[in-house]
């Protein structure tokens, strides 16, 4: 095999004397549950080379997702340095508490940072990034369509950057300015999902959006990972009180990513100059004839596609359960399990560790079903779905039982969490397959509300404790977010579909596919 890789990042153009291809199997017309004639397929080969233009997209998409999640979660490790925490905490080792270890000399000194914050107003802070986040997801999905996904990624993940930058700076000037720079670092990142989605509808092949999906928005996960403690250890340091300088390397970090990204990333085959022909052939056949972007939102039949709100639901409800590990599983671990804060961080990114490697290995079985015929698109999605969903709540639920048990606690989060990664082969893919013109609006409108979640769950969830940090309270909080998980998926399951929609394409692209 040659390996070249010179193809997707030289300046000029090639000759195609040396190039080895190979040819994309048999594939069953019911794998793709559509409306398109996909038999051109069968005669249409793909180029051998090992490093594809399509790959270098994948690689950067999932170089950004890390970055703009580590951007994200920096803060919820920083703000135990930013803010006074030498507040005595009342023990409490009644019956329904787990008993408290006995001190430990050598524990960490609680923080005295310069920030003088209760617990209302670091929700608050917490909470802003939100905000702007929702605000963003159907313009960035729509401004995606239009005017292309790579300016909108980029620009996203460089706005992120530039206001984690500024994060430090406006945080010691004043409360409000703070606030509204993790608003606007919120609305950059807003786009970044939905604009990809549109990106993926254009570059890549059906049978291959299960896996690519998850090796480039594992990236959150990979982010996640390396944030929690990096950020951790940089708040220990000294130099400018430790805490700015997790907001000064992951922005500077952000600003050199977006200069790879603009200069290797196209927005679709058809405008990248050093594509290899034979791989863009390939992928323009497998997709299949697309609309120009332009033209009117059919919103109304959009917001009517009982399919889409099949996929809005359960996205839904992953994203409470998702939410209540994310902000509120540090208090449970905290004050119910008793670990301290550097245990605390590091129990908190297994999951997102488990889930990573997991979501990437289902992805590509998925993938292999699918290109064997075993099973349908539409199964596929409800099926992986399913895991994604039940799989992980039940660990909630075992969470609930353990009680005090800090050893099955976490094998109970670990382990099934792990499963929550085959979200990538369910209904994270599914808007393509509905609309590829319209992805990135509906991904959108689906992440718009399921993120509403990161408002809602912990609302919720601080008015079942109630200040009563019990295991009785918190037994509550798992039973809710399980049910609400497993509710939700029931729903996709009845609902969901893999045929693309009517609407989705004008009667000329429509008649072409036909033709």
């Amino acid at each position: 095999m040659v390996f070249n890789i010179r193809k997707c990042f030289a300046v000029g153009k090639r000759t195609n004397a040396s190039r080895k291809f190979r040819k994309l199997p048999t594939i069953s017309k019911h794998v793709f549950d559509k409306q398109i004639d996909y038999d051109q397929l069968n005669s249409v080969e793909d180029t051998k080379e090992l490093i594809k233009c399509r790959h270098i997209l994948g690689i950067l998409g999932f170089l950004g997702f890390a970055n703009v999640y580590a951007m994200r979660v920096n803060l919820s490790v920083a703000i135990v340095a930013m803010v006074n925490q030498t507040v005595p905490v009342i023990q409490n080792n009644s019956y329904d508490h787990c008993p408290a270890p006995a001190p430990n000399p050598n524990a960490t000194v609680p923080s005295t940072g310069e920030f003088n914050w209760n617990e209302e107003t670091q929700g608050i802070v917490l909470g802003s990034f939100f905000y702007g986040y929702v605000l963003t997801q159907i313009p960035g999905g729509r401004l995606a369509e239009l005017f292309g996904g790579k300016k909108v990624y980029g620009i996203g993940v460089l706005m992120t950057a530039v206001f984690t930058l500024l994060s430090p700076i406006a945080a010691r000037i004043n409360f409000p300015l703070f606030i509204i720079v993790r608003v606007l670092e919120g609305m950059g990142e807003g786009v970044t999902f939905p604009s990809m989605h549109a990106m993926l509808a254009k570059w890549i092949p059906p049978l291959e959006r299960s896996k690519f999906g998850a090796y480039v928005y594992a990236g959150t996960n990979f982010g996640t990972i390396v944030s929690l403690p990096l950020s951790g250890w940089l708040c220990s340091l000294k130099l400018d009180g430790g805490w700015p300088l997790s907001f000064y390397i992951f922005g500077i970090v952000g600003i050199i990513w977006f200069i790879f990204w603009m200069y290797f990333v196209y927005d679709s085959p058809r405008l990248h100059p050093r594509i290899d022909k034979q791989e863009q052939a390939f992928i323009l056949a497998s997709i299949g004839p697309q609309d120009e972007d332009g033209g009117s939102v059919p919103w109304l039949k959009m917001f009517t596609c009982l399919p889409l709100w099949a996929i809005l639901v359960t996205q839904c409800g992953n994203s409470w359960a998702f939410y209540t590990n994310l902000t509120e599983l540090p208090t449970y671990m905290a004050q119910i399990l008793h670990f301290d804060i550097e245990a605390n961080a590091i129990l908190s990114a297994i999951p997102y560790l488990t889930s990573w490697w997991a979501g990437i290995v289902i992805s590509i079985f998925a993938d292999w079903l699918l290109l064997k015929g075993y099973i349908s698109l539409s199964m596929s999605y409800k099926l992986w779905n399913s895991v994604a969903s039940v799989i992980p709540s039940l660990g909630m639920l075992g969470v609930a039982y353990m009680g005090c048990d800090k050893v099955a606690a976490q094998l109970m989060l670990a382990i099934p969490g792990a499963f929550g990664g085959a979200q990538y082969a369910g209904s994270q893919m599914n808007h393509i397959t509905l609309s590829p013109k319209y992805a990135g609006t509906m991904y959108g409108i689906t992440n718009a509300a399921s993120n509403m979640c990161g408002f809602l769950a912990p609302y919720v969830i601080g008015l079942i404790i109630n200040g009563q940090e019990t295991l009785g309270q918190w037994r509550m909080v798992f039973y809710l977010a399980a049910g609400i998980s497993i509710g939700a998926n029931l729903f996709y399951v009845a609902f969901a579909s893999a045929k693309e929609v009517s609407w989705s394409r004008s009667q000329r692209t429509t008649s072409m596919a036909n033709n």
